[in-house]
């Protein structure tokens, strides 16, 4: 099955008519389905499957002989963020198994072992932590903290895993028989785009954090409340919001405040409670550190002024990560694929720190937008960059 029929048939899932924006969250209904689909098509091509007690996936060509030599993993992540893109994670799901294909066509005989792998929940849209799959299959969390995890509606991650008949206590040795990985995504950016070129690979991940911000103040009414009276957490709040956007504009960095609860959330009521999450992002790990040092002192700084309170607390920090520079070198070699730095977390990221030799590719996306509806990247392109996965493939495993 080609390229374009597999990306026509996952295209609908989960798609909202209204904006347009997909809705995949993890163990949802139309995530499910999408796995549905990953499934038949590993057993269209014959592929042997594996899978863990998380809900990660991984699809096996196998060589024709018994390999002592671990095996070259691909793929990336079928789930969306809120009213996401459709091709952050499904084009490199997509892509590898048309890659095989591909070396397929070419009479290519893998002496080791392709995967192609679905991680679970890596955009965090639901349980609030990005790159959970990846996390829990290389060890880097433990299945009973990751257990306890709720969704926006209380649900427990744990309880979902058992809705989906998944066993958490079997725990992970998926990438036992890895060797290396080597993922493509979607640019979520426009370098290649300036660059005029239509696929590159990645030279590292900026170091990047998701920070909980808890403002207090005094519930009052909106009407008979004097302004000087007030002691109100939006107005902290929205403070902290602009020095962050200042701070990370003068530096070059990234700060953004996407995610916010209020309580008790009337329109006539001064605010008793803000909680708002920082997703900050800086080219170095000392970057990050003095970006979240600086908001967090403006902020203090705020609510002193406002006589509010504040506490802030790291839900996930990643450090810069490193792609291995063998394994890119030699996959870029010969071709004129720019290699760049990526902004964005990806389950590359946790597999490299984890010690697994890890590499990218990304697909131009003209728009530069990602994380929306507006994400794309053109067929030609998408076409390119499966003739690119299939040579990096042929050179590792061929």
């Amino acid at each position: 099955m080609t390229f374009e029929q597999m990306w026509a048939d996952l295209h609908p899932v989960g798609r909202s008519s209204s904006s347009g924006g997909y809705f995949r969250q993890p163990f949802s209904s139309a995530e499910r389905e999408c796995l549905a689909w990953f499934l038949e098509e590993a057993h269209r091509r014959e592929l042997r499957v594996e899978s863990d007690g998380f809900g990660n996936v991984v699809a096996w060509w196998d060589p024709p002989a018994p390999s002592a030599t671990p095996g070259v993993l691909t793929g990336s992540h079928l789930d969306s963020v809120l009213d996401g893109g459709a091709y952050d994670g499904p084009l490199g799901v997509v892509s590898s198994l048309a890659a095989i294909d591909l070396m397929r066509e070419r009479g290519v005989t893998p002496t080791r072992p392709v995967g192609v792998g679905a991680f679970v929940e890596e955009e965090g849209s639901r349980f609030g932590l990005a790159c959970l799959g990846s996390r829990l299959a290389t060890g880097v969390m433990g299945a009973d903290r990751a257990a306890a995890l709720t969704d926006p509606d209380g649900v427990r991650l744990g309880d979902a895993w058992d809705a989906a008949g998944l066993d958490p206590t079997t725990g992970s040795d998926l990438l036992a028989g890895v060797g290396c990985f080597v993922e493509l995504h979607v640019e979520q950016g426009r370098d290649l785009v300036e660059r005029e070129r239509a696929v590159g690979a990645a030279s590292m991940i900026w170091p990047h954090g998701r920070y909980r911000f808890d403002f207090t103040g005094q519930a009052n009414h909106a009407g008979t409340t004097r302004m000087e009276d007030r002691v109100d957490p939006m107005l902290t709040y929205a403070a902290t919001a602009l020095a962050a956007a200042e701070q990370a504009g003068l530096a070059g960095q990234r700060a953004t405040f996407g995610r916010l609860e209020v309580a008790p959330n009337g329109t006539n009521a001064i605010p008793s409670r803000v909680t708002a999450w920082l997703d900050a992002r800086s080219g170095t790990d000392e970057g990050l550190a003095a970006l979240l040092a600086t908001i967090e002192e403006r902020a203090h700084d705020r609510a002193a002024s406002d006589g509010t309170s504040l506490s802030v607390t790291p839900e996930s920090v990643s450090g810069a990560v490193a792609f291995d520079d063998d394994l890119t070198a030699r996959i870029v070699a010969g071709h004129d694929w720019p290699v760049i730095p990526t902004m964005a977390g990806h389950d590359a990221g946790i597999l490299a720190a984890a010690g697994v030799p890890t590499a990218m590719l990304f697909v131009r996306n003209p728009t530069g937008i990602s994380h929306s509806p507006e994400e794309s990247a053109p067929m030609a392109d998408c076409l390119a960059g499966v003739e690119a996965l299939a040579d990096t493939l042929e050179r590792l495993a061929g």
